[in-house]
Order: C-alpha cells, then structure tokens, then sequence
C-alpha cells in the first residue's frame, strides 16, 4: 500500500471551503462506481416509499406524534410507544440511509472526469426532493395525517423516483445531443402514455385519501369522496394505461423499431398485468395490507419502467474515442463501411 499524502493546513481549509470540489481533486471514481451510486440512490427511493407505505398499513403513521422529535421530550422512540413508535421512528432513520445514498451519487458525480455538470445537478436535485420531503412529512405528522399531505408526500416520492430514474440512465449514456430513435408519432404517443401514468399515480393517492387504510387507529380524516367510484375511476385509468402500452408495442413491431424501446415497452406491459391482477384481487378481498403494500411497490416499479421507455426512444452517444496515427494512404476504415456515428 502506498504512503498516505500528509494533509497541509491549506489543504483543510480548501475541504472546508469546497468539499466536493477536493474530492473530485483526489479521486476519480470508475464509471461502474457511478452507476452504481446511482442505482443506490434509485433503490432507496422506492425504498423509502414501501417502508412509508408500511408505516400507515401497520397503522403507525402517529406513531411518533410529534416532529421532528419523537415525542415532546425525546428525540427517538420510548419503550411506552411500543410497536408503533418503533416502525415509524424505524421510518425516519431511513430518510437517512437515502441521504447518504444520494449524498454518494452527488459526490461521485462530482468526481467523474471529465466532469458532467447535468449529471450533478440531477443528483442536488434528488437531495433537495428528499429535504423537502422530510419538510413535508413533518407536517403529515403535525397535522394528524389529513389525507391530502399524505397524497402530495407520496406524488413528491414519486418526483423523487422519477428524478433517481432519469440520472441512473444518464450515467450510462454521453452527454452529446440526443438522437432519436423512433418518429415523432411514436415519441407522442409516449408521451399520452407517460401523462396517463401520472393521472393513474394521482388518482391512485385519491383512492388511498378516502378508502379505509387511514394511517393510524384514532379518527384520522379521510378525503369525502365515494370511494368506490373513485376507484373505479383509477381502474379506467389503468385500462388505458394498458392499452396505450400494448399499442406502443404493436406500432414499434409494425415500424420495426431497435430492440431497446421494444424490450422496456414489453417489460413494462408485463408489469402492468402483473400490478392488474394485484388490484383487483386486493379490490374483491377487502384490501388486505400485505396486497396494498405490494401494489405501491408496484406502482414504483411501473412508474420507474414507463420512464425507461420514454428515455428508450433516444440514445446519447458518448465522446468519440480519439482516432490512432494511421498512415494517410491506409485509412483505418472505409468511409463507406462505417457510416455515421
């Protein structure tokens, strides 16, 4: 192992100064690092959303009553809260874990040479999602889970995923402009389908809002609203989410489409069966916890996948590599051979 530098004085004050600035000066992850960072990062989004979604099943959500502190006069849980106290205080130290697993997606970002400033941003803009949301979850908490905090939490959860999902892709990909891969009727018609599955995820929070999954044993206030008919509504949403999949899929089979786009739209068609079947099944047996909680895990995973499809449609070369010293009468390959790159 290699001598360790001594660290001057001036040193300490640039760390201090800038930090990421001083690592990116000292170390420069591997790209493999990177995506995996940003993986990390995407993992403890969906995370973090099926552990707050157990904190109501388990009906915990008051389980700590107050915030930021557990209790009036004590930071974590007591003995006296039992179980409860004990899963949503369990919840909030995850906020933590997420923290830090953006923290290490900003600072390897930040030390990737040569430098990606789109790249970075994306990851400050999941750190301020995340600060946010902690903000805002503090107030569910506050205000005795009024049921439209819990819905912004959960859509702000899901801007955090969609955040997490887009710099995962990116640091596969160069920073070049984008090139698309299909026509502008395709692209628009991803984009239907993208707005349907925001629709679906919203009306998905109104469904929870006024059905009988309220967070917590006492009164909690739920959205006055009929909830079978609004989960209906959700269903019709999720048909034409459906529908607009498959017809992605037929038309990018008819077009004969690259393999990328084609394999996210069937992966994500699959996933939307799968998450149907959990639906009804939970619908027609009384919303039974263990089901709900796999249907927001799986609503996480679709949303995740109809964001690969939108950003399937394009793809983003890196630098080209620098060619060798060939001789002029030798071109190392035939212009008529290579095509564009």
């Amino acid at each position: 192992m290699g001598r360790v530098p001594n660290v001057t004085r001036a040193d300490a004050q640039a760390a201090l100064r800038n930090p990421l600035a001083f690592i990116a000066a000292r170390w420069t992850p591997d790209p493999r690092t990177v995506r995996r960072a940003a993986l990390a990062a995407l993992v403890m989004s969906v995370v973090i959303v099926v552990t707050g979604g157990a904190v109501r099943l388990t009906g915990s959500g008051l389980g700590c009553p107050t915030w930021p502190k557990c209790t009036e006069d004590s930071l974590t849980t007591t003995s006296e809260m039992g179980l409860h106290g004990v899963i949503e205080f369990g919840n909030r130290l995850l906020t933590y874990v997420l923290c830090a697993a953006v923290g290490w997606a900003i600072v390897a970002a930040r030390s990737q040479k040569p430098y990606r400033r789109s790249l970075t941003l994306l990851g400050w803009t999941q750190f301020w999602i995340v600060m946010g949301n902690a903000v805002l979850g503090g107030i569910v908490v506050l205000v005795g889970l009024n049921p439209y905090t819990v819905a912004a939490h959960f859509l702000l959860s899901s801007a955090l995923i969609a955040v997490a999902t887009v710099m995962w892709q990116r640091t596969r990909e160069g920073d070049a402009e984008p090139r698309p891969l299909v026509g502008k009727a395709v692209q628009q018609l991803v984009w239907f389908l993208v707005a349907a599955s925001v629709l679906l995820i919203a009306a998905g929070t109104v469904v929870t809002g006024a059905g009988p999954h309220a967070g917590d044993s006492s009164e909690v206030p739920r959205m006055p609203l009929d909830w079978e008919t609004v989960t209906k509504l959700h269903a019709v949403l999720a048909w034409i989410v459906v529908t607009l999949t498959f017809a992605l899929w037929f038309v990018l089979k008819a077009v004969d489409a690259p393999k990328e786009p084609l394999a996210r739209t069937r992966e994500l068609f699959l996933i939307l069966l799968a998450q149907g079947v959990i639906g009804y099944v939970q619908y027609f047996t009384d919303l039974p916890e263990v089901l709900v909680g796999a249907h927001m895990f799986g609503s996480c995973v679709m949303w995740i996948w109809v964001l690969r499809v939108l950003l399937s449609l394009r793809e983003r070369p890196g630098p080209a590599p620098q060619p060798s010293a060939v001789p002029a009468q030798e071109p190392a390959t035939s212009p008529s051979i290579a095509g564009p790159r």
